[in-house]
């Protein structure tokens, strides 16, 4: 029911089932990767036979004095939190090497140890990237415009009523894709993301080896961050922020370990300025766009609730355009599109020119170049000031452009006259 958010009492099938399904069928050894409490361990026992769950102490021990005894069992045998036991990589690569048959390994980790396992896995062991739900997947809209079919260049007929509303995707932005973290009590879905940010700070970077000698900073330097979702602001402003007020502030070889510890766990997940591969386009911007693992921590860490939101309140730290809200609907949006790229075997970027004359929110880039470019906007109405970027776009790639949307908090999928999509968020789909 819209507004209210629906908590997930069973397993719920994902967009990323599928494609693990897939790869299952003619690969020995899938490795799903992703931030704690995102589905992973879940998604893999839907499909494994035999066990090992490496974050139980008793099992660990009897695993590190004979490693080999995770390549034993009857098949898919998954091998849960193993970047706790990092020899357990190398046991696995060693089994697929002598003959494992396709879907006989699953590894689920929630970060990349810092001492590597001593082969990569290249052409062994395949990654999956798991992210937070979906709308859909969360039960909160029923799609009908596929990203795939948008990709397909075929510019497809846009249609579909949604009864999601501005207020509804608030919703969801505070309650997060976590599946168990969904609940519609307010109070015990903030302990639930409290509690999952105390968890990085105290256990999960130290568990990492990283030594985190002033946690408080590391909290301001991660607050600062959230503040700073969607935007391209330097990571030198994102540590001003984090220390204002301070007269000594950490050096940046104390902040860039964090940075990268954080990626590692994939609490981080930085958007990559888009590069075109012919030289249609001049002078770039190269940073990347800050995103959480999901918006909901974002909101959390910054401590800004519903009612602030739908105010237009938020951090000031970093310039942007619009509100904080727009910001994370942003963010939502890019959770969203890139698990349906995902599907579709597409990788996602952000574009900008220097000086942020023009600006792509999202572009959706098919592996022989060829792209879809999505706007956001936090509006139900898009008028001709909004496709105008996408129009420029469009007159210097040409045929590369594939289709071209505007993702909005509007009720109607349709084209413009102008050829331009328009299509509620809700309404997004794989």
């Amino acid at each position: 029911m819209a507004g209210t958010v629906q908590p997930l009492d069973t397993y719920v099938r994902r967009v990323v089932d599928t494609d693990l399904d897939d790869l299952l069928v003619g690969l020995p050894a899938i490795s799903l990767e992703g931030p704690k409490a995102v589905g992973k361990t879940a998604t893999a026992q839907q499909r494994a036979t035999t066990v090992y769950r490496l974050d139980d102490p008793d099992l660990l021990e009897v695993v590190r004095a004979d490693s080999s005894r995770l390549a034993t069992g009857p098949p898919p045998i998954l091998v849960d939190e193993w970047q706790r036991h990092p020899p357990a990589w190398d046991v696995v690569r060693r089994a697929v090497d002598q003959g494992a048959g396709p879907g006989h390994f699953l590894l689920t980790g929630s970060a990349t140890p810092s001492d590597h396992p001593t082969h990569s896995g290249a052409g062994r062991i395949v990654r999956l990237r798991i992210r937070p739900l979906t709308l859909m997947e969360r039960g909160v809209a029923t799609p009908t415009v596929s990203l795939h079919d948008l990709l397909s260049g075929t510019r497809p007929h846009l249609e579909g009523t949604t009864s999601i509303r501005l207020d509804d995707y608030v919703t969801e932005i505070l309650a997060g894709g976590f599946p168990g973290m969904r609940t519609p009590v307010k109070r015990v879905q903030r302990a639930a993301l409290d509690g999952y940010i105390d968890r990085i700070v105290d256990t999960d970077l130290p568990e990492l080896g990283i030594e985190i000698r002033r946690p408080a900073t590391l909290r301001r330097w991660l607050t600062a961050y959230a503040a700073a979702t969607a935007t391209s602001a330097s990571y030198e402003k994102i540590r001003d922020a984090a220390t204002a007020g301070e007269g000594q502030k950490p050096a940046k070889t104390t902040t860039i370990p964090y940075r990268e510890a954080l990626e590692r766990i994939w609490v981080l997940e930085p958007l990559a300025a888009w590069a075109p591969t012919h030289n249609h386009l001049s002078r770039l911007v190269h940073a990347p766009k800050h995103h959480l693992a999901d918006p909901a921590l974002a909101a959390r860490l910054i401590g800004i609730g519903r009612e602030a939101l739908l105010s237009g309140h938020g951090p000031s730290a970093h310039p942007r355009d619009g509100t904080f809200l727009g910001s994370l609907f942003e963010s939502l949006t890019t959770l969203e599109v890139r698990v349906f790229a995902q599907a579709a075997d597409a990788r996602v970027f952000h574009f900008r020119t220097k000086g942020g004359a023009r600006e792509i929110d999202l572009i959706i880039e098919r592996d022989d170049g060829h792209i879809v470019a999505i706007e956001v906007k936090l509006s139900a109405i898009v008028d001709d000031d909004d496709v105008t970027h996408l129009h420029w776009l469009h007159q210097r790639l040409g045929d590369q452009l594939l289709d071209a949307v505007v993702v909005t908090t509007g009720q109607h999928a349709y084209r413009r006259s102008d050829g331009i999509g328009v299509v509620p968020l809700a309404l997004l789909g794989p």
